[in-house]
């Protein structure tokens, strides 16, 4: 009987090992792994300083690494970075764009210095535009635009020649509401076609748009999983939230021989246990002569994950 071949795995699109970033005696990122697959959309998340742009910045081939390294589409950024650039598109933080041409202008250019064809330039451009609701500006300059505008007219930029990996830095920062949710689901549109790595200040739009979220803190990688998974390594005590008055000092010590974990501060009174029974602890409170304006079990979000690992609120 005839062996049966295995295929090969799959080559990974960000595949990075011991990756680290040093200026100075500061060490900005430490020997860093991730093992980002073909079409994932990962969430990078950290408090300023932390290293998301540092990181960028190297699998971009902007900045070399101190040690370690990394493979792009199976390219490594040390050796190969044409390569890798032919293959990435990009969204910094500090947009690379002319101010005085106008957006269509600006596509055109940069698609062509990626060698992007002139017909397909005609036909991307104006669905590009249309998509980020810059359509009536096509003609304008882009000095005239805002900080908003110029963040989507960056997105199309980094798109525009159909890289197969994609950095976005901070893609959604300073658009207003309606118009960073119709981003998201622009971003979410290219899951499965594209492979993306973002950085975001928005915990929901970490939780909306990742297959998975690496949380950074000092040049780490603190924690890493799906949006469900970082939430459930907290499920094991959801927190009760009541907003009460008349909560005295006697009150809270009293429930305190029930529930360990109790805060009061602001008015809110926080239960935390394995085990919450709602009507036991509302009852035990009015009794006690607690006036109590609403309750309810709060599950884990993403924002207390985040908060329990870096001690550090998440902030645009």
């Amino acid at each position: 009987m005839a062996a049966t071949s295995k295929a090969p795995p799959e080559i990974p699109a960000i595949e990075t090992a011991d990756l680290s970033r040093s200026y100075g005696q500061l060490l900005a990122v430490e020997k860093l792994n991730l093992n980002i697959r073909k079409g994932e959309l990962f969430a990078l998340l950290g408090p300023n300083g932390a290293g998301k742009s540092t990181t960028i910045n190297m699998l971009c081939c902007l900045l070399k690494p101190t040690a370690g390294t990394a493979r792009i589409m199976g390219f490594d950024i040390n050796t190969q970075s044409y390569q890798v650039k032919s293959t990435i598109g990009s969204s910094p933080q500090e947009t690379a764009i002319s101010d005085h041409l106008t957006p269509v202008e600006n596509l055109e250019l940069f698609g062509r210095l990626n060698g992007v064809a002139p017909e397909k330039l005609k036909e991307w451009i104006p669905r590009f535009l249309e998509i980020m609701g810059l359509e009536d500006r096509a003609k304008s300059q882009v000095r005239t635009f805002s900080g908003g505008m110029k963040r989507r007219l960056s997105i199309m930029m980094a798109l525009i020649h159909n890289p197969d990996v994609v950095f976005l830095d901070e893609p959604t920062l300073g658009l207003d509401p309606q118009v960073r949710h119709a981003m998201w689901e622009y971003i979410k549109s290219l899951k499965g076609q594209k492979t993306i790595l973002l950085t975001t200040h928005y915990m929901e739009e970490a939780d909306q748009l990742a297959d998975r979220i690496g949380i950074m803190d000092q040049g780490k990688i603190v924690a890493l999983g799906t949006p469900v998974e970082l939430k459930q390594s907290l499920i094991k005590e959801p927190t009760m939230k009541i907003q009460a008055f008349n909560i005295s000092q006697k009150i809270i010590a009293d429930l305190k021989t029930f529930y360990p974990k109790v805060e009061f501060s602001g008015g809110t009174l926080s239960v935390s246990a394995e085990h919450l029974e709602f009507n036991e602890i509302v009852n035990r409170l009015q009794n006690a002569g607690a006036v109590i304006r609403s309750a309810q079990i709060k599950d884990p979000s993403l924002e207390d994950v985040y908060l329990k690992l870096t001690g550090k609120e998440l902030r645009p």
